[in-house]
């Protein structure tokens, strides 16, 4: 599924491209990844960032549309990156690194085109302090979690457990501020990319970085309903509508909204229930 076919706001994969790159643009493009995000920070050395935002420019100036990953309003770089950017026709939004406070978001936004969304990467000790801040600040789109610079401002370890306090307090300052659900940091690990996706699902997050467009397709799926989730979504509203709307206890509301959200992401995503698993499932 092409990358414009799905709204960042339920966005899923979320590929980085390094901007030091241009010959990924296009395979990029091409890739199953829900939104793409040119790199310019971390990605691009700095003697070479000059190079790397041109041919940025020159790409999402020829008919094409990406994020950009701009360099954290501390750097020497974040001037000139939201300078050379404010006027490009193909820039979907900007993802600001190293964001820490709601004027790093701010000032960001008084640089870029009126309405222009940003997602706040969060990935330092203070931007997790300030996150319910970041979150309501009135630009701030969506929340990332940068977790290999988190883990290494924090000497925090692998072990996910490490990680799980500050996944929570973006996906309670996200849901509090009403924002989509935040993107969780990427697993560098092919053989732990399921294990890695089913652990931001289960955190409450609704997104995921990945540095390869290989990657994509596995995070599509892992953050999706799976067809046993769409089918029993569809009996369950079945039932519910056949029954009159009637309430047995005090379960059926909850699982009502439940399986209304399962059929609104299954019509976003393109997902089928299968008629056997329709014809087998229990109510």
């Amino acid at each position: 599924m092409p990358s414009t076919d799905v709204s960042p706001l339920i966005a899923r994969s979320w590929l980085l491209v390094p901007a030091s790159k241009p010959e990924l643009f296009q395979i990029a493009q091409e890739s199953e990844a829900d939104a793409i995000i040119i790199d310019i920070e971390d990605a691009v050395a700095a003697k070479d960032k000059a190079q790397a935002r041109d041919d940025t420019v020159a790409w999402l100036s020829s008919g094409h549309r990406a994020w950009v990953r701009i360099n954290d309003a501390a750097s020497e770089f974040w001037s000139t990156d939201c300078a050379a950017l404010k006027d490009v026709p193909g820039l979907e939004g900007v993802m600001l690194a190293k964001t820490e406070s709601a004027s790093h978001v701010n000032h960001t936004a008084d640089r870029l085109p009126e309405g222009m969304p940003i997602l706040a990467l969060v990935e330092t000790a203070r931007g997790v302090l300030h996150v319910e801040q970041i979150s309501n600040a009135p630009s701030t789109f969506r929340i990332a979690f940068g977790t290999g610079d988190f883990k290494r401002d924090t000497a925090t370890g692998e072990d996910p457990v490490a990680l799980a306090y500050a996944r929570s307090q973006l996906v309670i300052a996200s849901r509090a501020a009403r924002l989509p659900a935040p993107i969780d940091g990427p697993t560098l690990s092919a053989e732990a990319l399921v294990d890695g996706t089913r652990l931001a699902k289960e955190m409450g997050m609704s997104g995921k970085l990945c540095l390869t467009h290989t990657q994509a397709a596995t995070i599509n799926a892992g953050l999706a309903p799976s067809p046993e989730d769409v089918a029993w979504a569809h009996g369950f509203v079945r039932a519910f509508e056949e029954s009159g709307g009637k309430i047995t206890d005090g379960s059926d509301l909850p699982r009502l909204a439940r399986a209304q959200k399962i059929q609104t992401q299954a019509r976003d995503f393109g997902i089928q229930a299968d008629a056997a698993e329709l014809g087998s499932l229990n109510y």
